[in-house]
């Protein structure tokens, strides 16, 4: 997990998660459509357990 992408994950999450699949995406973009809280917090745990 690059600096960058906890970057882009902060800032813009379905965007740092967008090579991991679509199911990742949209899971993401879906709760950052909630909430911008947990969006960064599953992109960051999406791209956690992928690294």
């Amino acid at each position: 997990m690059s600096l960058f992408r906890v970057l882009l994950a902060i800032i813009f999450p379905p965007l740092a998660v967008y090579d991991r699949g679509c199911g990742s995406i949209l899971i993401t973009l879906i709760l950052t459509g909630i909430g911008w809280l947990p969006g960064v917090i599953a992109a960051l745990v999406i791209l956690n357990k992928n690294s």
